[in-house]
Parts: structure tokens; sequence; C-alpha cells
């Protein structure tokens, strides 16, 4: 900047100088210049859509001469094929009523057939009483743009196709779990003259196997054995943690006749199993029936399980306590605890793992607890093991959200005899 009495320092007459060179080349430029070399495509055509005038820049694209299309050639005649019928059915006719029509995505047919997408916005000049008289219209080459659209539906597509092969995917995992989850648990439990037996289990998540398992068995004549429990944790370790368990518990049952020693042989094995940090546990209640006559004797045997249930034929309930029973493949060696019991006609023994006495109930979301399981049994007719399964099935239906573990019932009992049809009088 020049100050007032003072010549120009050297510097400053630089910039002055530049400065008045690059405004000089910019009065240079004229509008037509502009006209031609934009970096957008110009036309303006007859109302008719004769091409009156268009600028370097389009002609280019279409790789003609300007005497080739000015006053010879039509906008339409432009377009593609489809391009002119969009053109000829929506193009002209929205052009036509509104006096402008903006950013429609068309097709030209550029130098060497290529088809060259653009957007086309065309307005339509007016005199000053109101007559049409020329059509002015921007092409924007949109070859960038349909380039990134077209990535982009391809992405979508691909994202699509994702999502369909994890969905197929996952109904197929979601059929293995199940196949699985079926080899863990017994098909069905089998038919024992002068028994009764029956069970249920509840997934609370059909994506992830369950760690909770049952198992009835012969042992030789007249002895059966049985077991319920629930390991540590879901998914397939745990799934592998219960097919050991299981396969354990039927090993030793055939050696070990006192229920203590069975679970004491599947502590070892866990503890063993599982030592080098990956620590994995189950509880469980493994015992042995016995038929004597009109009634069945019961020995078992629990680790850190809940206590075994008894409904009897009076129509009362009473847990059998197993006390002190110590969590199994925790420790080297671990305490277990035994009961005995009769069943005599119309009792049944109930096996459960703590998903039901831990299910939320009512509005504050409480436990479900031992006492009212022993509450809800008292009120159940004594009317055999399959009977109080169902009963129990409904009570898990009833809990909703509240129920969010697995749960399994096993329930054992002793048939009553059915009433003797009176003789007919004789005639």
């Amino acid at each position: 900047m020049c100050r007032t009495g003072q010549a120009p320092e050297p510097g400053e007459e630089q910039d002055v100088g530049a400065s008045d060179a690059v405004f000089t080349s910019l009065l240079e430029d004229s509008a037509e210049e502009l006209y031609e070399q934009a970096p957008c495509g110009y036309l303006s055509t007859l109302m008719d859509g004769t091409i009156a005038k268009l600028n370097a820049t389009l002609l280019e694209w279409l790789g003609l001469d300007r005497s080739q299309v000015v006053g010879r050639m039509r906008f339409a005649d432009l377009l593609t094929v489809g391009g002119k019928l969009y053109h000829e059915t929506h193009f002209a006719p929205m052009l036509q009523m509104k006096g402008e029509v903006s950013a429609v995505a068309l097709d030209i047919k550029g130098a060497g057939k290529q088809r060259i997408p653009v957007l086309v916005t065309s307005k339509v000049k007016v005199s000053e009483d109101g007559e049409p008289l020329l059509i002015r219209t921007t092409i924007f080459d949109a070859r960038d743009r349909r380039a990134y659209e077209t990535e982009l539906l391809r992405g979508r597509k691909a994202a699509e196709e994702a999502r369909q092969q994890a969905e197929a995917d996952r109904e197929r995992l979601q059929e293995a779990l199940a196949v699985l989850q079926q080899n863990l648990l017994p098909s069905a439990l089998p038919a024992i003259p002068g028994l009764e037996a029956g069970s249920y289990y509840h997934t609370a998540s059909p994506d992830l196997l369950g760690g909770d398992f049952y198992d009835l068995f012969p042992l030789g004549a007249e002895r059966w054995a049985f077991f319920l429990g629930d390991v540590c944790g879901k998914g397939p370790q745990a799934a592998a943690v219960t097919s050991l368990t299981r396969y354990t518990l039927r090993a030793a049952a055939l050696h070990e006749p006192d229920p203590i020693a069975v679970l004491s042989t599947l502590n070892t094995v866990l503890h063993e199993r599982y030592t080098s940090g990956d620590t994995r546990y189950c509880t469980a209640i493994y015992g042995v029936l016995e038929l004597e006559g009109d009634h069945v004797s019961v020995h078992l045997a629990a680790g850190g399980h809940p206590s075994a249930l008894l409904q009897r034929a009076d129509g009362t309930a009473e847990f059998l306590p197993t006390p002190g029973g110590m969590l199994i493949g925790v420790l080297p060696t671990a305490q277990f605890t035994a009961a005995r019991t009769r069943l005599v006609p119309g009792d049944t023994l109930l096996l459960y793992t703590d998903g039901l006495t831990e299910a939320r109930t009512g509005p504050n979301r409480e436990l479900y607890g031992e006492d009212a399981l022993r509450a809800f049994t008292a009120d159940q007719p004594a009317a055999g093991p399959q009977a109080l399964i169902t009963a129990l099935s409904g009570l898990l239906a009833s809990f909703g959200d509240g129920l969010d573990d697995d749960t399994a019932l096993l329930a054992l009992g002793v048939p009553t005899p059915l009433p003797t049809p009176a003789s007919e009088d004789l005639k």
C-alpha cells in the first residue's frame, strides 16, 4: 500500500504490478470465452427444441462439430433412446407447464457411442409480454456421481447379500445348536414298571447352548439311576462340560453303588480336566432308585445343588435337605451330602435347577424362591410326576421375561393304583 507523500517500497511496487496484471487478464476474458470454456455444457434451443447455440465443452463431449449440430439437431437428438423417451413423456411436458426443470438425470450420446450420464436443468426465457422465446439448458457431467452411485448400490447389494448369508448361517447355527442340545439330554425317559417319570427343559436363549442336564437310566434288576444338574456358563464350552459330566456320571454309576462316591468321581474328573486356569464346575444331584414292592427307596447325594422337593400323597410338600454339599470340580476333594427317603403310591420326587427359584416375579422383580415353590407344589393335587411337570411348565411360562436362565425339571414317583372295578351283581 502506498503512503501519502512517500515513494512506494520496492516490494509494494511489485505487488501492485502483479495485481494489475491479474486484473488486466480478467478484463480480457469475455463472457463468450467463459461460456465456451465452462466446465459444464450450455445450449440454447428454440421452443421446438432445435439447437441454436451450444458451447465448446458440450461439443467436445458429443464429439461433433458445431456445423453438425446448430440448426440441424434438436436437444432430444443428443439423448440416448431411454433419455429421449423420458424427455418426450416427462421432461418436455414439465418444462412446458412449469417453465423450468431442475437436475434431471439423463444420458447423452457421447463421442465414440459412449453413454454420458448428465444432470440437466432447463429454463424457458420469456419476453416482456410473457411470450416464450427460447429454452436455455445447462448440462452437468455426472459420470463421477454415477460411478459413486453405482459403487454405493454395489456396496448395498453386497451388504444385503452378507446380511442374507448371515441370516442363513444363523439359522444353520441354531439348527446345529438345537441338535447338540438334544444330544445333551435324553430324547425320552425310559418306561419303568411301577414308576412314573416326567421331565421338562426350558431354554432361556435359543442362540446359546444351555448348561442344565438330567438323565434316568437302568443299573440292573429293579435299580435305576438318575441325576440332574447345572453347569456354570453357557455356549459351546459349557456344552463340553455338560457332555463330560453326563458320560462321567453314567460310567461312575456302573461301578460305584454309593451316590457320594459317584459325585466324588465326577469332582476328580472335572478338577483334573479344568485345572489350567479355565475353571469349570457344576452342581448336581445324583441318586439311585430301588423298586421294593409297592414303594421305591431313594438314596441320593447333592453337590452345591438346590434340595430335592417331595410332594406327598397326603397333599403336603417338603424338601429333602442335603446341606453342605460343595460345588463339583472346584477343589481336588469336595464334600457331598447324602439323603434317603421312600416313595409310596402318590408320592413324587421333584428335582429342578435354580432357573426356577431364581426367576424374577412381581412388580419389584423379587426372586421366586424355594418357599414359593414348596407352596405351589403343595397346592397341586398329588396326581403324579407328569401332572406336576405340566403345572410347573405353566408356572415357568407365567414368569415371562423374568425367567432369564435355563431350567430343567425331573420328577419321579410311584403311581397311585387304579381302583378295582366293582363286580356286577349276579342276575
